[in-house]
């Protein structure tokens, strides 16, 4: 007799079910997280402070403990599991170094707790250190070396037990803009090579755009929305998204049309404008409208299908220039050009007409966030 199929998970993948955790079983910090990590992924939670994306990481960890759901391993369960019956590694922002210990004390100290042999530990720790470029400090200790040099050597003790997992959290915030980016690269490729499966926590959205497969978006606890750097860029799910991620304009509007995928919408100053059509459209009911400024186009006159407002801003950011248009009823528009192809006035006050293609807007739920 047949008692069903067998579906085999691939090797190091990680699956949570209905993960929810709560200290007090009022307020949940994440809820009911359904989520899916391949092997060889690069999956980066991004979202801003308080929105669960720092409580899942330490529960895939095991440094927090779910309420309900289901944490797996390779089809194992996890979610009772310590911390170092896990196999992960860490990288934290704070580097958690050991300041008494060398540079390669520290990237071996978890091989001698494994009870490695010391030509294996030696042999690996040489080769942790010359992937992250540090063989030459192997005998320095932590305080000798830069805010980067230290984190590359989290980075390489993390590495250097072949973990079938690794977690970062925040692991550059401390860092300067320019060696923030250098790591930033310097960490793809790396996880590139070694066909790691990573978990990366951050706030910082471009830091999410530059390195991820995959991006989930957290706020109050869910995922509104997860998919790659393009998709979440190009294609935001809601009105949360599309203002956490890059800039956004998001307009207030009323659907007053529907035809095919484009929505004809009444913004709040009266102007009619066109968008494309997502679930949440219907006749009659309230919309966002979200354009990014750099889709949007100067217009040469009052014509069908733009928008009329008057500069009440303009920034300069040296490769490019905002101007902020503000529209009858006191919403704005951000607009963002090249400083050589501006063909409009940058006269505080002066009048503006501007236009976008209808593909490039988006016509979202009025809500902040899904629910």
């Amino acid at each position: 007799m047949m008692l069903g199929t067998v579906v085999l998970q691939p090797q190091g993948h990680i699956c949570l079910r209905g993960v929810s955790k709560s200290y007090d079983g009022d307020t949940y910090i994440v809820r009911d997280l359904d989520l899916d990590i391949e092997k060889g992924e690069f999956l980066t939670l991004l979202g801003p402070s308080g929105s669960g994306k720092t409580t899942t990481l330490m529960m895939l960890a095991g440094f927090e403990f779910p309420t309900s759901g289901s944490i797996d391993f390779d089809g194992e369960a996890m979610q009772d599991r310590p911390p170092e019956k896990r196999d992960i590694g860490m990288v934290f922002q704070s580097y958690a170094l050991f300041p008494h210990m060398s540079v390669a004390e520290n990237v071996g100290y978890s091989l001698r707790v494994r009870g490695v042999a010391k030509a294996e530990l030696d042999r690996r720790v040489r080769d942790a250190l010359a992937m992250v470029q540090l063989e030459q400090f192997a005998n320095r200790k932590p305080s000798a070396l830069s805010g980067g040099q230290q984190q590359r050597v989290a980075l390489a003790r993390a590495l250097v037990f072949e973990p079938r997992l690794v977690l970062m959290d925040e692991p550059l915030g401390a860092l300067d803009k320019k060696l923030r980016e250098d790591l930033q690269l310097e960490i793809r490729h790396i996880a590139d090579k070694l066909d790691l499966t990573v978990v990366y926590v951050t706030h910082d959205q471009s830091e999410a755009l530059t390195m991820s497969d995959r991006i989930a978006i957290f706020n109050d606890g869910k995922i509104q929305q997860i998919g790659n750097a393009r998709d979440i860029y190009a294609a935001p799910a809601n009105r949360f998204v599309a203002s956490f991620v890059g800039d956004n304009n998001c307009l207030c509007a009323t659907v007053e049309a529907i035809d095919g995928d484009i929505v004809r919408a009444r913004l709040t100053s009266g102007d009619i404008v066109s968008a494309i059509r997502t679930d949440h459209a219907r006749e009659g009911a309230a919309a966002t409208i979200a354009i990014r400024p750099e889709s949007i186009r100067f217009a040469g006159g009052d014509l069908p299908g733009v928008v009329k407002g008057h500069v009440a801003d303009v920034v300069y950011y040296g490769d490019q220039i905002r101007i902020h248009v503000e529209l009858s009823g006191g919403a704005r528009i951000v607009t963002k050009s090249a400083p050589g192809t501006l063909h409009a006035s940058t006269e505080i006050g002066a009048p503006v007409f501007l236009t976008w293609d209808a593909l490039q807007a988006r016509a979202l739920d009025a809500r902040q966030a899904k629910q």
